[in-house]
């Protein structure tokens, strides 16, 4: 069977040179108490980023296909790395983002049976995004739009920027909400390893999801498909609780949404979820019987994890084939990424 990863991120030169330049935030910089490279979220988050991690960032050839070979890993889902150029100012970001896109389509091209893309977009400008996205899926190929939990001062779920969401149901192709450091001054105190992957990451990625679901997007465009990554950043735990206000019958209708279905069926219906940078069994298990073996789908994410450590423990799970099938191959090609 292949094993098509989901969530894979790249940079290209010409966006490194924008972030090492860049006065605002993000922006790369050195950490003055170190002198090492840090991307700088905000003056407090810098996360690390150093030579060895850019150079695989950057690559797309040989060794990217090295690192696959190695993992077993068939074809790569890329796309352009965290922050983005969410939220850049727009005419910077909708210019960054088609050059990103131009230069992930001729690596495509250069190895077609490795390689998919997902579009890089710059929502300030929802017109223009919605388009440059029609244009990544009809001229170049692509197979959907990762994009972050959120942008600066603004959430995915404003309707704003629904004309995006809606060209993406039109397109048939999915949304990856990738995470971002959270909009939250409070996350802010501890840097990267409060504000970053090992918790901000998940909390600010689960509250967009459920305003998401609360804006009622999913009734405006009931085929509308977007993917979490690590499991869902959480959200299959809590997804009996999120039904609170739906079911209690002592709950003030009036305080609740008013929505088409209870929001687990969203979660369930509307939501595939990755493996990415998780190995814990018991999230796996839980991420299963949420949601279904159906719903859930390889990712790595590359390079900021060891693609032959998922891969392990994938392998560790003792899973029967037709459920490797499914996340390995079956379900990636169910939404869409390959035939």
């Amino acid at each position: 069977m292949k094993k098509i990863d989901l969530e894979t991120h790249f940079i290209t030169k010409e966006y490194m040179k924008y972030m090492n330049q860049h006065k605002g935030y993000p922006r790369y910089g050195e950490d003055p108490n170190t002198g090492r490279r840090r991307l700088f979220y905000t003056p407090e988050v810098g996360e690390p980023l150093g030579d060895p991690l850019i150079e695989k960032l950057l690559d797309l050839g040989k060794g990217r296909l090295e690192n696959m070979d190695k993992a077993g890993i068939d074809v790569q889902v890329l796309s352009l790395t965290s922050p983005g150029v969410e939220q850049f100012d727009p005419a910077v970001g909708i210019s960054m983002a088609k050059e990103a896109n131009d230069i992930l389509h001729e690596a495509v091209k250069r190895h077609p049976n490795r390689f998919v893309g997902f579009a890089a977009l710059a929502p300030k400008n929802p017109e223009a995004a919605a388009d440059e996205l029609e244009r990544a899926v009809t001229k170049l190929g692509f197979k959907g739009w990762k994009t972050h939990s959120n942008y600066g001062g603004d959430f995915l779920d404003d309707q704003k920027f629904w004309p995006i969401l809606e060209r993406a149901e039109k397109l048939d192709v999915a949304v990856y909400l990738h995470p971002a450091v959270p909009n939250i001054p409070q996350m802010m105190k501890y840097g990267i390893v409060l504000a970053g992957p090992p918790f901000g990451f998940g909390i600010e990625t689960c509250i967009t999801m459920v305003r998401l679901i609360y804006s009622g997007v999913f009734d405006r465009y009931p085929k509308l498909k977007i993917m979490l990554g690590h499991y869902g950043e959480g959200m299959p735990f809590l997804i009996h609780r999120i039904d609170f206000a739906y079911l209690k019958p002592w709950f003030d209708p009036e305080a609740t949404p008013k929505l088409q279905r209870k929001p687990s069926d969203y979660l369930r219906e509307n939501v595939y979820y990755t493996t990415s940078g998780n190995y814990f069994k018991g999230a796996f298990d839980c991420t299963v019987e949420a949601v279904g073996m159906d719903r859930v789908l390889l990712s790595t994410d590359y390079p900021y994890e060891d693609s032959m450590e998922c891969m392990r423990f994938l392998d560790s799970l003792g899973l029967k084939e037709e459920d490797r099938e499914k996340i390995f191959s079956e379900n990636a090609k169910r939404v869409g990424i390959v035939a």
